[in-house]
């Protein structure tokens, strides 16, 4: 976590205007600074301030994220809080998802990373409303940052919003957005052990996205023991195998994203399910 984790000093940056947050009102681009570092302590001590840091840290994002998922049931506005390492294919996903859905569901996205606009810029290229949110140095997205785009974007009662976090399997998982998912999106040019090496990602969310299945001819990933894995970690969690690039398995996907999560039975169950 931020000031917890190492992301370091930095400066946070909200692309875009827009109808500020109530509380606090900021004006201009909207910077979020974090603390410096604080001076060295005996070990048992930092220890425990680290910790107390930490639960500070989690129960102020709580509160913003219990604000914003009140905001967003009142709007019947479906959110997802799409999580991956870096390259996973988190945005050729969202821009083949604007495709699928155009006409039928009304969609927004947040982008966040830590420099730069070009995911922005691809998703309003496609047809859907962005913003973009740079974290600096910064490591992940946190419920404040997310509630103050959901006020600039503004998004349609009874649609979809859609947020692309920063690249990263580790500090996202802790941090409620106040989404109604996490979706964690792996492609199969990564290890199929990511679900143990990162467990906490794989148990917070809902549904993992298997991605770039179009490459598994060539590739020694074993996508059913990736699967298992999975399982082992969270047996809970939802699993679909698609490719952005070929549209292979993206059906599925629009289906799941229309029917907004209610009541959907898991993808792939245990047992006497065909993948």
């Amino acid at each position: 976590m931020c000031g917890v984790c190492g992301c370091g000093e930095g400066e946070v940056t909200l692309v875009g205007g827009g109808l500020p947050r109530a509380k606090p009102v900021l004006d201009g681009p909207m910077r979020y600074r974090q603390q410096p570092e604080p001076k060295a302590l005996p070990v048992d001590a930092a220890q425990k301030r680290l910790v107390q840091l930490e639960q500070d840290i989690l129960s102020k994002n709580n509160s913003y994220a219990e604000i914003n998922r009140s905001y967003l049931a009142q709007h019947g506005i479906f959110a997802l809080n799409l999580v991956s390492s870096p390259g996973s294919g988190k945005t050729a996903l969202l821009v083949e998802t604007i495709g699928g859905l155009r006409g039928r569901v009304p969609l927004t996205v947040i982008e966040g990373d830590q420099q730069t606009s070009c995911d922005a810029d691809r998703i309003r290229a496609a047809g859907a409303r962005a913003i973009q949110i740079n974290t600096g140095k910064g490591c992940h997205l946190d419920a404040d940052m997310v509630g103050r785009a959901v006020q600039q974007l503004q998004p349609e009662a009874d649609s979809l919003l859609l947020i692309e976090n920063v690249g990263n399997l580790v500090c996202p998982a802790s941090f409620d957005l106040g989404e109604a998912h996490k979706v964690v999106i792996l492609s199969v040019t990564e290890g199929e052990d990511k679900p143990l090496k990162y467990p906490d990602m794989f148990h917070a969310a809902s549904l993992m996205v298997l991605n770039k299945i179009d490459l598994l001819p060539y590739l020694d990933f074993d996508i059913e023991r990736c699967i298992e894995y999975a399982w082992r970690i969270n047996p809970q969690i939802q699993v679909m195998r698609l490719s952005a690039k070929t549209g292979e398995g993206m059906q599925q996907w629009i289906d799941w994203l229309e029917r907004r999560g209610n009541a959907v039975q898991p993808v792939e169950q245990r047992a006497g399910s065909s993948y």
